[in-house]
């Protein structure tokens, strides 16, 4: 029968002031120099020998008695929910972390499914955030943006389709994306296009404002739009290229790649030739997309900001005063490639 391995007895915690008598300056100096404190000049050879104390001793600031000091912490607070994890969710993410932490930032994300927008906006404000930023899917209302200016948030921000009253926004406009697809199949000749809406609640939030765009470049163009409700599945996509040729239709914008994959399976098991029959486009230009025969046509969407994400948020946190401001954040283009 196995053993657990003895455990060495731990010393006390080091502190400060075990810092700042191994590196010979003072506490004050320690807390500038792990603190990344830029408004006092400190000598590199001083910085260097205390951060080399500090790991010696294992020693890391204390962040809750750090936001004591302060009046308020550096956390940055990202709410999640049944956001559509995208390849630009993630470039926005990886930007937006990378950067925060460079201005010396900590970024949480906080699991809030289930919770309705009161709920949500106190669990967030009991954590003192100095910043949150709220995805479209995560409920947001005036009255839990006040709630989080009281306890302490200089900037809500909220990253989606829609700006909410009171909070600064982050617009993804994803009619600009439907719209991008059905404009590149109008190139192709194609006028009786179909567009998937995902029954997933996840890609749901994306999905009206996509129908939306592209009904409106339908329009512009003279074609036929039908929304075509999938979930997520084999079956559902059978299902679908089991009426295609009932359905008339010459193309599809599948919301995106994933779905896309998943229609285009289903068409070309069914016997319908992509894109002789039916052009197949989606949007995220993965490079799983890239792999398939015939290779996915795609809408590519980019981050289009004025300034990097990380800045534009301590810019807010640091004016907490300013008025809301709305920043566009999505660049769309489609890319051709065979299956259009």
């Amino acid at each position: 029968m196995s053993q657990l391995p003895e455990q060495s007895v731990e010393g006390p915690v080091p502190t400060s002031a075990d810092v700042a008598r191994l590196a010979g300056v003072s506490r004050a100096t320690v807390s500038y120099v792990l603190n990344n404190n830029a408004d006092v000049r400190i000598s590199d050879p001083t910085r260097r020998r205390v951060r080399e104390a500090a790991a010696e001793l294992g020693y890391v600031p204390h962040a809750a008695a750090r936001s004591l000091r302060a009046g308020h912490s550096r956390m940055v607070l990202l709410p999640t929910g049944n956001f559509p994890a995208g390849p630009l969710h993630l470039r926005f993410l990886r930007e937006l972390e990378t950067g925060l932490r460079r201005l010396d930032y900590t970024v949480v994300q906080y699991g809030s499914l289930g919770l309705d927008a009161d709920d949500a906006a106190r669990a967030w404000a009991e954590l003192r955030p100095v910043a949150v930023i709220v995805p479209g899917s995560v409920p947001l209302a005036p009255q839990g943006i006040a709630v989080l200016r009281r306890s302490g948030a200089k900037a809500v921000i909220t990253l989606g389709p829609h700006p909410v009253p009171g909070a600064h926004a982050l617009i993804m406009d994803q009619r600009e994306v439907g719209a991008c697809a059905v404009r590149h199949l109008l190139e192709r000749g194609r006028r009786r296009i179909g567009v998937v809406m995902p029954e997933e609640p996840g890609p749901a939030l994306f999905a009206a404002p996509r129908l939306a765009g592209a009904r409106q470049a339908a329009t512009a163009g003279g074609a036929r739009i039908e929304a075509l409700p999938l979930s997520y599945d084999e079956e559902s996509a059978a299902a679908l290229a089991a009426r295609w040729r009932s359905l008339a239709l010459d193309a599809v914008f599948a919301h995106d790649d994933s779905y896309a994959m998943l229609v285009m399976r289903a068409l070309q098991d069914a016997g319908i030739e992509v894109p002789a029959q039916a052009a197949v486009v989606g949007a995220d230009d993965s490079m799983l997309g890239r792999l398939l025969r015939p290779r996915l046509s795609s809408v590519r969407m980019e981050l289009a900001t004025v300034q990097p994400l990380a800045d534009l948020v301590d810019r807010l946190v640091r004016r907490p005063r300013t008025e809301p401001e709305r920043h566009d954040l999505l660049r769309a283009r489609a890319v051709h490639r065979e299956s259009s």
